[in-house]
């Protein structure tokens, strides 16, 4: 499982071009579903990226957590992070979790996360999704 994290000052998610969610503040977390995933994988990665410090303390220095900075979590299903890109000039899905497999646990993975962490909003699995978002720095993490 790969979660793509920004920190951002505000982001949007449109589907069908009306907005779905949105969030002020926070984090911006993509997820890529690998076939070798679980719900114990899913949660242990999500749980890291409640608790990475990526946002300033009182010193400006990458302290705290999303939940220390007040801030909100806008989740969102990308299977082309779990694209194999190391040959030729297409990437390869065979890496990435079948999307009924898939669908079953992102599902989980977001009860999980609001629960955890009620400032979540989610986008749809498998929908032509627009995210709209500034990212703040920019700060970019790629967490496995």
């Amino acid at each position: 499982m790969i979660a793509l994290i920004q920190r951002v000052n505000h982001a949007s998610l449109r589907i069908e071009g009306a907005e779905h969610c949105a969030i002020g503040r926070g984090l911006v977390v993509f997820l890529g579903i690998e076939k070798t995933d679980s719900v114990a994988t899913g949660e242990k990665l999500l749980r890291k990226v409640l608790n990475y410090r990526v946002f300033a303390d009182s010193d400006g220095r990458m302290n705290c957590s999303v939940s220390d900075a007040g801030g909100e979590v806008m989740l969102v299903s990308q299977f082309t992070l779990a694209a194999t890109t190391d040959k030729g000039l297409r990437p390869s899905f065979t890496s990435a979790m079948a999307p009924a497999a898939a669908q079953v646990l992102y599902d989980h993975l977001v009860a999980w996360l609001q629960a955890e962490f009620p400032r979540t909003v989610t986008g749809q699995f498998g929908a032509d999704m627009k995210v709209l978002l500034e990212n703040d720095g920019p700060v970019t993490f790629s967490l496995r």
